[in-house]
């Protein structure tokens, strides 16, 4: 029963981090889509409501926040506004009703991949802590199994396979090693 609760506080605690991470995730997308409209109003020097050649080009030179927000932003398109060598390309592909200027939903549209990109970089990276804690608590689980059977022995003085009243009543009494496992198993009754 020790091994079930201490199993039972792990997926407890996976619970807990999973609600963590659910908030995390939503506060994360408000803040970057708050990001995202800044930098697009940011970019509108003349508040038209849309993105020229001429706007991308000064702020991508000289506005520090426009520029970390695309650095970051996980969608390549609008990553490419800040290579002088790709821009033409990168204003093409979000400039999809091909007017030669970016409106709000064009931008929109390549927030949402931006988005959905970091999103799935961070379910990722939740993932692969996923697994490592489900290794730890395979190694763990094999290593409390081991113990127990250890302990086990250790009480089972006549080697019998079964434990007399007396083999455990002398453990818990004399053997510190019995004693130390008993007080740190999770069992209370034990």
């Amino acid at each position: 029963r020790g091994l079930a609760k201490r199993l039972q506080q792990l997926a407890d605690e996976r619970e807990r981090r999973q609600r963590a991470a659910e908030r995390a995730d939503a506060e994360f997308t408000l803040e970057f889509l708050n990001a995202a409209r800044e930098v697009f109003q940011m970019i509108d020097k003349d508040d038209s409501g849309f993105l020229d050649k001429e706007e991308i080009v000064t702020a991508v030179r000289a506005d520090k926040e426009v520029i970390d927000f695309l650095t970051n932003c996980g969608n390549k398109n609008l990553q490419y506004l800040l290579v002088p060598s790709r821009l033409e390309a990168a204003l093409a592909q979000l400039d999809s009703d091909r007017d030669g200027e970016i409106d709000c939903n064009e931008w929109e549209d390549a927030i949402e991949t931006a988005l959905s990109n970091k999103l799935a970089q961070r379910a990722a990276a939740r993932e692969a802590q996923r697994k490592a804690a489900a290794k730890e608590i395979a190694e763990f689980t094999g290593e409390f199994l081991n113990a127990a059977r250890h302990c086990f022995e250790m009480i089972d003085k006549d080697g019998g396979g079964t434990l007399s009243t007396a083999e455990i009543v002398n453990a818990v009494k004399t053997d510190e090693e019995v004693i130390t496992f008993l007080r740190n198993c999770g069992e209370e009754n034990l």
